[in-house]
């Protein structure tokens, strides 16, 4: 991913991203850290859709377990943090 300092698209304005963009999304960095990405209105699209169907995909295997019988319910939050550690500890 290409990246440019906040600094220098303050000096130049978005000019300082355009010949970047063509090749993918720019990294922002600012005070030395990541903080911003900028891609084209086209790869937003396409990310929003991407996650609205890894959602719809999760929620459809979820059903399917939930119909499949393959659900556990636990009667309190503290029950199922103990059969978490109990699982992690079994591997």
């Amino acid at each position: 991913m290409n990246t440019i300092a906040a600094q220098e698209i303050k000096r130049r304005g978005l000019a300082a991203v355009d010949s970047m963009i063509i090749h993918g999304p720019v990294l922002v960095i600012k005070h030395n850290r990541p903080a911003y990405v900028i891609m084209r209105e086209q790869q937003y699209y396409q990310c929003l859709g991407e996650a609205d169907a890894a959602y719809e995909q999760r929620v459809s295997e979820s059903l399917a377990d939930l119909r499949a019988g393959r659900v556990r319910t636990f009667a309190t939050a503290q029950t199922l943090m103990n059969a978490i550690k109990k699982r992690r500890s079994a591997r």
